[in-house]
C-alpha cells in the first residue's frame, strides 16, 4: 500500500520527473523493488523545453542470472545487437529552433555529450534526420509531433499514437506550438 501512494504522490509531481520502479528476482529467488525513486530529467541547456530522462538500459542481451543494474551513464545511449534502452524525452516547438538567438553548434555539442551513441548518428545537412541499428517503439506520450521518413514522407501523430521504426532513416519534428512528450525504447539489432 505504500508504494501504490508513493506512485499516486509521485504522478502529480513536475513535468520534468519520471518515477522509475526496477524489481529485481535476485533476494533469496523472490522478486523485490530494486529502487524506487523519482528521476530528473536532464533539461538541454542550449535548446529550452527539451528534455531527456534515460530511464534504463541494457547494453546487450541481459544475463537474468545476475543482478541487472543502471548505475552510471553509459557510453552511448544506443544499445548493441540484444540490449534495450528506454528514453522519456520531451521535444519543444519547431520555433525554438527557428529563433535567431538558437545555437544550432552549440546544441549539436550538447547533444553529443547527452545523447551519445545517437546525436553522432544526426545528419548534418538535415539535422534530427538519422539511423542506427535498433529497432524503435516510440509511443507519443503527450502532445502531438510529426515524423518525417525519406522523401519529406510525413506522418502526422497525436497522443497514443505508437511507432515501430526497424532501423529506418527518420526525423521527429514538432510543428505544433506546444511541447510533446514521447516514450522510446530503442532494441539493438544486426545489419
Amino acid at each position: 500500500m505504500e508504494r501504490r501512494q508513493k506512485s499516486e504522490r509521485y504522478s502529480n509531481a513536475a513535468r520534468n520527473r519520471v518515477l522509475t520502479v526496477v524489481s529485481s528476482g535476485n533476494v533469496h529467488g523472490r522478486s523485490v523493488v530494486q529502487t524506487d525513486e523519482q528521476m530528473e530529467a536532464y533539461q538541454f541547456k542550449t535548446v529550452p523545453g527539451y528534455e531527456h530522462t534515460l530511464i534504463w538500459l541494457t547494453a546487450a542481451t541481459p544475463d537474468l542470472s545476475k543482478e541487472q543494474r543502471f548505475d552510471r551513464y553509459p557510453d552511448t545511449v544506443v544499445p548493441g545487437p540484444g540490449g534495450t534502452s528506454l528514453h522519456f524525452v520531451t521535444l519543444p516547438p519547431g520555433s525554438v529552433f527557428a529563433d535567431p538567438s538558437f545555437d544550432g553548434q552549440a546544441a549539436q555539442d550538447e547533444a553529443l555529450v547527452r545523447l551519445r551513441g545517437l546525436a553522432d548518428h544526426f545528419e548534418k545537412e538535415d539535422p534530427g534526420m538519422h539511423k542506427t541499428n535498433t529497432v524503435d517503439y516510440a509511443v507519443v506520450y503527450d502532445g502531438e509531433i510529426w515524423l518525417e521518413l525519406d522523401d519529406r514522407e510525413t506522418l502526422h501523430l497525436k497522443r497514443g499514437d505508437t511507432v515501430v521504426q526497424n532501423g529506418t532513416r527518420h526525423a521527429w519534428r514538432n510543428r505544433g506550438t506546444k511541447s510533446v512528450t514521447m516514450i522510446f525504447f530503442l532494441n539493438g539489432a544486426t545489419v
